[in-house]
């Protein structure tokens, strides 16, 4: 019951959260501040119901470290995509036009991408992850978690079924392993935010088939789509793929020696949680 009443009070949440950035678009400084809005509107909402609903301290959202890890893993979400549209670039599956006709649309794109990446992360991370994680450890829940995200992402206007693929190794393995890794929302909130903001107003390429937004750079994908993504976007790319597995593997390395790894079986605890009561940041470092 604590799962349903979560993920039904998030779910409504990110519904009029988006509802109020769709009423925004096209007006960038109103974007960028409705969007921000809504995403302290839906951490406020998983907040306040899983403090509810469990009876503990959120500690997934602790004010200490929520700075820093939203600073660190946008950073390194921007490095991430800038690498891997780089090899893509190099192998002929991207290329530069020139600049984008509204450079400006990179402002607004802040608040639509906050609101995108916070919203999925407090679903598929906060609720359904950490819930799964319980029952079945951390190994089979991130797989499942993983294959359920990039499932949805089959409902994007070009989506495919490779690229939904692509999205559930890559995107549902590095934001899962991260969340693992830190037992904090803030880092993988972060690190969504920088590579679809990488992705979309900076390089401006398509997002998860879900389409162009192009602020700073105008650009095309040619070639091969197994090295470009094709219609679906770099995220369908071969390489994206390749450095999702690599990221996943660093973050449950450094998962497992903190002891975050939880073993599969009913009510068990990753020795890391031990230090819960303590200050996200801490326990971060």
């Amino acid at each position: 019951m604590r799962f349903i009443i979560q993920l039904v009070t998030v779910v409504a949440a990110s519904f009029l959260a988006g509802q109020a950035v769709r009423l925004a678009d096209g007006n960038v400084w109103l974007s960028l501040s409705v969007g921000v809005l809504a995403s302290v509107f839906l951490t406020a909402a998983y907040y306040g119901v899983v403090r509810v609903t469990e009876k503990r301290t959120v500690t997934e959202l602790a004010r200490q470290g929520a700075a820093s890890g939203l600073i660190r893993g946008t950073l390194l979400g921007v490095v991430i995509f800038a690498a891997v549209i780089g090899v893509i670039a190099v192998s002929g599956g991207y290329r530069i036009l020139g600049l984008g006709d509204d450079p400006g649309n990179a402002i607004g794109l802040i608040g639509f991408m906050a609101a995108a990446a916070t919203t999925e992360e407090l679903i598929f991370r906060g609720v359904l992850f950490r819930h799964l994680e319980k029952v079945t450890g951390t190994g089979l829940a991130l797989l499942v978690s993983a294959l359920v995200f990039g499932g949805v992402h089959l409902l994007n206007q070009d989506a495919t079924l490779w690229g939904a693929l692509c999205v559930a190794i890559a995107g549902g393995g590095i934001m899962t392993s991260a969340y693992v890794a830190t037992r904090s929302l803030w880092l993988p909130i972060g690190l969504h935010f920088g590579w679809n903001y990488a992705q979309s107003a900076i390089f401006g390429s398509e997002v998860s088939g879900n389409g162009v937004q192009q602020a700073v750079l105008n650009s095309e994908s040619t070639g091969n789509a197994l090295v470009s993504g094709g219609q679906f976007g770099p995220e369908a790319s071969i390489f994206t793929v390749l450095a999702g597995v690599l990221v996943t593997a660093a973050f449950l390395v450094l998962a497992r020696r903190r002891g975050n790894l939880m073993p599969r079986r009913r009510g068990a605890e990753p020795t890391g949680l031990t230090r819960a009561a303590e200050p996200a940041s801490k326990i971060d470092r």
